[in-house]
């Protein structure tokens, strides 16, 4: 049976106690500076009511998931979370309530009870700019090469109108997506600007030990942010570039399934969190897009260097889905080259790869731990790979061609396997 954890409880900016036996939870347990804070944001305008409620559930569940650990369950995996949170649209959310569960199904594997209080408290007024510097696009920007090659390609359209753009610190890599920001920033032909917010959770309860490893939720927390930004810039739509391989992120082995996988960017989660949006906003409308969803990594590649990157520019970017904290061995290089992320980017980046790799997947000097991402990709490349595979694992939304996106993953397929003989002759 699912261990249950304590109930986590979103805290008003009163200051006022949860009901005994649910953690606190707030603001305050991201690390962030006041400026950083999402009500200090310099936005167009103030974002609607809606929107502020959405961005606030997303920092809830982000926290609520990392202090949660899965090692505390019965299968070291699944958790039934609880969370209470504030919102100004009790009604609405109310009802949207089990598009918003299944949602956090869908991101974390996990069973989440959340409720909702009314009233909840409206956010401080942002600062405002002049309606000309207004954006006329939003999107994350987290510094690695799928945001990058969209921003570059989107900073050199001849326009007058702003690009504005939404990042998350990476501990310790801040200097990378700095860099990445000045390589678009440097080449625009349109102005452009970025907002800054924090990722980091701190645990202020000590007997509850470190955070949860694992951030499936997180992308849930990225999206709502870029949601509210365009929200309050009036912009209808909010890109999360990914390419299409990494958005339906197939899983290597069986036991990579669902939720064991990243699902922050699939068209399904997607599609869950347009309807989200659809149930709770009260007047205009933000649609979460993912505009690289029909491009492999190498595709994305070549448009970045056609958008005027360079291979410097491509190799100082973040795709590693292991810190370097959580690597038994090796330095603290920005990107291991063995994880699944790292192996699709060398596939994307073959032949004009200048990326400083902490281990290459084929050493035979490495442990079974440290080569097990790269054999299961072998494995997985010498299975056929089909329709029923693609939609057997997660759903995809009515509006998605199937066989349009299995063509993706194919090409995929394809890149992989060049990098699989690269690794044979070496």
């Amino acid at each position: 049976m699912t261990a249950t954890h304590r109930p986590f409880f979103w805290l008003e900016p009163t200051g006022a106690k949860p009901p005994a036996g649910w953690q606190p939870l707030s603001d305050r347990n991201y690390w962030e500076t006041e400026h950083r804070a999402p009500q200090w944001q310099p936005l167009l305008a103030p974002s609607p009511a809606w929107a502020d409620d959405l961005q606030r559930v997303g920092r809830a569940v982000f926290a609520a998931d990392k202090h949660a650990r899965r090692d505390a369950t019965f299968d070291r995996w699944t958790r039934h979370m609880r969370l209470s949170i504030p919102v100004t649209a009790y009604d609405r959310w109310h009802s949207a309530g089990p598009l918003l569960t299944s949602l956090l199904r869908t991101l974390t594997g996990d069973h989440w009870e959340v409720e909702f209080r009314a009233p909840g408290l409206a956010t401080n007024v942002p600062f405002t700019f002049d309606p000309n510097s207004r954006a006329t696009e939003v999107a994350l920007f987290s510094g690695g090469l799928d945001s990058l090659s969209w921003a570059a390609q989107r900073a050199t359209f001849p326009t007058s109108d702003e690009l504005l753009l939404i990042t998350f610190g990476e501990q310790n890599f801040g200097h990378l997506q700095d860099s990445a920001y000045r390589s678009v920033y440097r080449r625009r032909s349109r102005p452009v600007r970025q907002i800054t917010l924090s990722q980091n959770v701190r645990i202020q309860d000590k007997q509850l030990g470190d955070p949860e490893r694992t951030t499936r939720s997180r992308g849930f927390l990225y999206a709502t942010t870029a949601v509210r930004a365009a929200a309050a810039e009036g912009v209808p739509v909010a890109h999360i570039p990914e390419n299409g391989q990494l958005a339906i992120n197939p899983p290597l082995t069986a036991g990579r399934a669902a939720a064991c996988s990243t699902r922050s960017v699939h068209p399904w989660t997607l599609h869950l969190l347009n309807q989200l949006i659809a149930a709770v906003a009260d007047g205009p409308v933000v649609h979460v897009h993912n505009p690289l969803a029909h491009l492999t990594k190498r595709q994305v590649c070549c448009s970045a260097l056609t958008a005027g990157l360079t291979r410097a520019d491509l190799a100082t970017t973040l795709s590693c889905g292991i810190p370097p904290q959580q690597r038994p061995h090796g330095s603290n290089l920005a990107n291991c080259g063995l994880c699944y992320p790292c192996l699709v980017r060398r596939s994307g980046l073959l032949g004009r790869d200048d990326t400083p790799y902490d281990s290459d997947p084929w050493d035979p000097r490495l442990s079974g731990d440290q080569a097990e991402h790269w054999h299961a990709l072998l494995g997985w490349l010498d299975a056929p790979y089909t329709l029923r595979d693609l939609i057997a694992d997660t759903p995809l939304p009515p509006e998605t061609d199937p066989q349009h996106t299995l063509t993706v993953i194919t090409k995929g397929r394809e890149e992989l396997s060049e990098l699989r003989e690269v690794g044979a002759r070496t």
